[in-house]
């Protein structure tokens, strides 16, 4: 049962195309679509829904009813309502069955009040689909099934194996609940017909149970276990194993693929040939294929689409040799017991224990591994040294790598240039040349370069820097392309917080304000006002501080961007103060390392899968423990095994080796628990999960210290201090001021013993970061890291199409309620995924199952700082407002920073427009209290979230240009 999946894999070459793949391209993502009952899909028209829902009224009213506007005027509208549910639900396009269509023209009418026109609709429906039964039954007897014939690749006609349809559809729904496996034979073979291409067997099966996945989420697993069936074909063939397998075939036939793939791709020269030095029989013996069930369809086809290896389009690469091939490629360089090492990596990435980002799982065990997710540079104000930093970009950009740069060292616009006697243009038209090479030089084929430019809030050009993303304005000066982040002192906020004016300054005046940082910056920036009294300070502007953060939340709330991030934290707390200074974050927030013109750091991230470790409704210690062990390994080796496109890349990463291990499905594993995300018990599940994750890490980094050293230049920074992320927070504190700053200091292990430990030595720099998980959350079917849930229903779209996702835990606690079933599915389909207006809800589930602009912001906020107490780096957190207005970004982001988090990432507001889905584009915001502390109080909470009336478009990703973020997860 084959079927020739069309999509483009990003990593090279498309596929070959058919007529089939021709039919696809006409019907492209981007606009609806609807399949018709004999499987054709056609593009989505309103013209027929308004002829129904006429034909409806004339029904009950008479032919007469045609002529009343009343009529005319009603049909409109509903039909109007009835495209806009699904626009709703869709907003980059997709696929929508005719029932579907038919139930919200029910729905539609129930609700404006029309039952009898609706009792009359339904009984018409129950009637055709009467006479559709009657007619197949009498197709039926005419040709029995088994005289289908299918058409081969060559063009022979094959009576169709019945025998062999059931045994896969059966092997499909093995071990699962509430899935019927004769429904999907039964509206398969509607869609069959004498001479069908073999492959469209396959594609009728998966599409047939992808569109119950609504009803059940088991069917999710049923439409993966079925493409399987045409990825196993498509490998084992293109291996000379076999033309086709059935899942308890692979038992076997797994240990005859692995040497065979191997073999295959360093013939291809796709895959590193010091593979083939392992004993491939020995891991082939361990490969599982048991794992090859535990997919959603989501999940299955992102590795297909863009991540399996492939030679002309064809994948030879199965989802267990995938993961030994990325295993093989981390413990390449493991000096003993190779194998067994590989079998550990592979059993915790296989088991989706454990992930690792997206670079790493792509190029592991290839012939230019290049692992790692980020790269941070700082820019030096010279023009050789800022084209040689673009330069840089375009490198590390062209292998797939997300970049942050540090601008903040560039002179500012009018300041002095020595050597030609003019002056400068300042940052602004060379972050115009940032951005256009971002998107010149694409990452490995897969997507537009992704950078962040990052500028402290004291430069001259801060004002006009935040203007970057406006659509108006001097097209020249503006980067529409390229993300932005405010780099801010804690001066910056106290100058706020008392209503104090604010310096601006050229830092080829103030040369040294880059480099200081606490106290000592206070100090710096406050002598350098004083100087301007003197007349030694040439060029400067004063403003009200209170003014340039009106303007920073404007922006953001208008363009997305700049993101706030807080320079003082980021340095204060970093275990490498001794050494360097952080001057910025990366592309999605949550690296801080050291940079400067000698130095790009690298940070190599991959996450835990907290679901995975929630045993009997609680966090299992232990298990998390040995995942952690582990993970850090896994994370240690891709420093060595690295391919670095840019020396000062290489020299940095094997200086300091940090790397960045972070979560993911947190939210899922409050739903195990039965946990509000708005709650205290969430925080304090935050709290709890970071501290172990955070212990063992540390833990694991010492072991591998004893093992392999320290990183050289361990002498002097935190950790040989006996210092750990949790103490630093009082360095923050003492350097801040107890009045700015209200964070918890609770522990519940016993951290003495890894005090003491981390002052003979460690083996990272720094260890942990949590990444938004944008694609690996996918892969293994999880929430995306410390996300909330956006919506309890919902159509995903990205490069792989359009997948619904359905909330398996809702659906779960409604079945044990009785509460399930079709009405219910319309109800989340209507309110978008909400629950909250869905009367026969129990408050406790609206309470669980609350989406994310249904949670005040100040618990996501709360469980972010406890969280950042126990990590070495920062968090990518994405906040969420319903009704903003500037007095709730005001309240929001001040908690931020009171609360000590080192970075935000993403606004996301309802009513967002398609130019940025994170943020509402229209009106500005006048509500920052312009005097005194009245927008923010020590305790304050933020205010409750006001229910809107439009939601905004699902986030497809991390990032909100792209619908797939693949820079950092």
């Amino acid at each position: 049962m084959q079927t020739d999946i069309t999509r483009e894999n990003p990593q090279a070459v498309a596929p070959q195309t058919d007529d089939s793949s021709q039919n696809l391209a006409a019907t492209a993502p981007g606009q609806l679509r609807v399949i018709k009952r004999n499987g054709t899909v056609v593009p989505y028209t309103d013209d027929k829904i308004t002829v129904a829902i006429t034909k409806a009224f004339l029904a009950v009213e008479g032919g007469t009813a045609a002529a009343s506007s009343r009529i005319h005027d009603t049909v409109a509208r509903l039909t109007e309502q009835v495209t806009a549910t699904f626009k709703r639900r869709m907003p980059s396009g997709g696929t929508i069955h005719i029932e579907e269509i038919q139930d919200q023209v029910e729905l539609a009418l129930m609700r404006a009040g029309e039952q009898k026109v609706a009792r009359d609709y339904v009984i018409y429906r129950e009637a055709q689909a009467s006479k559709r039964k009657s007619a197949n039954a009498g197709s039926e007897i005419a040709q029995p099934h088994p005289s289908i014939r299918i058409t081969a690749a060559d063009g022979s006609l094959q009576p169709l194996d019945m025998g062999r349809l059931q045994t896969i559809i059966r092997e499909a729904c093995e071990g699962l609940a509430e899935v019927d496996g004769s429904l999907i034979e039964r509206e398969t073979l509607k869609n069959l017909y004498d001479g069908v291409a073999e492959k469209d067997v396959n594609t009728a099966l998966v599409m047939t149970a992808r569109t119950l996945v609504e009803r059940e989420p088991n069917y999710s697993y049923v439409t993966a276990r079925l493409l399987m069936d045409n990825i196993r074909a498509e490998a084992l063939t293109f291996l000379n194993i076999a033309a086709s397998a059935t899942h308890h075939e692979m038992a076997e036939l797994y240990a005859k693929a692995l040497p065979a793939y191997v073999e295959a791709g360093a013939q291809f020269e796709l895959l590193d040939p010091k593979l083939k030095e392992y004993d491939l029989e020995k891991l082939g013996k361990a490969l599982n294929h048991e794992r090859d069930q535990q997919f959603t369809y989501l999940g299955l086809q992102t590795l297909y689409d863009r991540y399996f290896i492939h030679k002309d389009g064809i994948r030879f690469e199965l989802p267990q040799v995938f993961f030994m091939r990325v295993a093989m490629g981390l413990a390449i360089e493991e000096p003993k017991n190779r194998e067994d090492r590989a079998i550990e990596f592979y059993n915790l990435l296989s088991s989706f224990d454990y992930m690792a980002s997206t670079p790493t799982l792509f190029n592991a065990g290839t012939l230019r591994p290049q692992l790692s997710s980020c790269y941070l540079t700082t820019v030096p104000d010279d023009l050789s040294g800022i084209y040689g930093a673009i330069h840089d970009n375009a490198m590390l950009s062209k292998f797939a790598g997300g970049l942050g740069n540090d601008w903040t060292p560039v002179r500012a616009l009018g300041s002095y240039i020595k050597g030609t006697n003019g002056k400068s243009q300042g940052v602004v038209p060379f972050l115009k040349v940032v951005n256009d090479t971002a998107v010149a030089v694409n990452q490995g084929g897969k997507r537009k370069g992704a950078v962040c430019a990052y500028l402290e809030t004291w430069h001259m050009d801060i004002e006009e820097f935040l203007e970057l993303r406006k659509n108006t304005g001097d097209d020249r000066r503006r980067t529409h392309d390229m993300n932005t982040a405010n780099w801010i002192p804690d001066l910056f906020m106290k100058r706020v917080f008392e209503d104090g004016k604010w310096t601006l300054f050229s830092p080829s005046e103030v040369p040294d304000l880059h480099d200081l940082t606490g106290k000592a910056f206070e100090e710096r920036y406050e002598y350098y006002e004083a100087l301007i009294e003197y007349g030694k300070i040439k060029l400067y502007k004063t403003i009200q501080a209170k003014d340039l953060w009106r303007k920073m939340l404007s922006m953001l709330f208008e363009t997305g961007h700049p993101w706030l991030t807080f320079k003082d934290p980021c340095n204060l707390r970093s275990p490498q103060q001794h050494v360097g200074v952080v001057h910025s974050s990366n592309l999605c927030t949550e690296i801080t390392l050291n940079t400067n013109k000698d130095e790009i750091a690298v940070c190599n991230l991959g996450s835990v899968n907290l679901v995975n470790h929630i045993v009997d409704g609680k966090l299992d210690i232990e298990k998390l423990g040995r995942t952690v062990k582990t993970a850090v390994r896994m994370l240690d080796n891709v420093i060595d095994i690295n391919y670095y496109s840019v020396d000062q890349a290489r020299n940095s990463n094997f200086k300091h080796r940090p790397v960045g291990l972070g979560l993911m499905g947190f939210q899922d594993a409050l739903y195990l628990q039965h946990i509000a995300y708005g709650s205290d018990a969430a925080i304090e599940f935050a709290d709890r999960s970071m501290e172990a994750i955070s212990y063992y890490a540390i833990q694991a980094s010492c072991d591998l210290a004893d093992e392999r050293g320290s990183y050289s230049t361990f002498e002097g920074s935190l950790w040989s201090k006996g210092i750990l992320p949790l103490d630093s927070q009082q360095i923050l504190i003492e350097a801040r001021g107890q009045k700015y700053i209200d964070v918890d200091l609770s522990e519940s292990l016993d951290w003495a013993p890894i005090r003491e430990r981390v002052k003979k030595g460690i083996r990272n720099s720094n260890i942990m970061a949590i990444a938004p998980t944008a694609t690996i959350s996918n892969i293994i079917g999880v929430s995306q890291s410390i996300e909330p849930t956006y919506q309890n229903l919902y159509v995903k779209s990205n490069l792989s199409g359009e997948f619904t996702v359905i909330n398996p835990y809702l659906v779960r606690d409604l079945k044990n309620r009785g509460l399930w079933d079709s009405v219910m599915v319309n109800d989340l389909k209507y309110y978008d995924g909400s629950v909250q207006q869905i009367e026969r809800i129990p408050q406790d589930l609206k309470d669980l199952y609350a989406t994310a602009f249904e949670v005040e912001t100040k618990w996501i906020v709360d469980a972010a700082s406890r969280r950042q107490k126990w990590i070495d780096q920062a968090q990518s957190l994405n906040l969420y407002i319903a009704g903003a207005s500037g007095k709730k970004l005001d309240v929001t982001y001040r908690m931020a920073w009171y609360r000590g988090l080192k970075t935000t990432y993403y606004l996301r507001a309802l009513a967002a427009t398609s130019t940025e889905k994170s943020t509402i584009n229209t009106g500005k915001l006048n509500a920052v209290s312009a005097g005194g502390d009245e927008g923010f109080s020590a305790k304050a909470q933020a205010p409750a979230q006001q229910a809107a009336p439009a939601p905004a478009p699902v986030p497809k990703a991390c990032a909100i240009d792209e619908p797939d973020c693949e820079a950092c997860q």
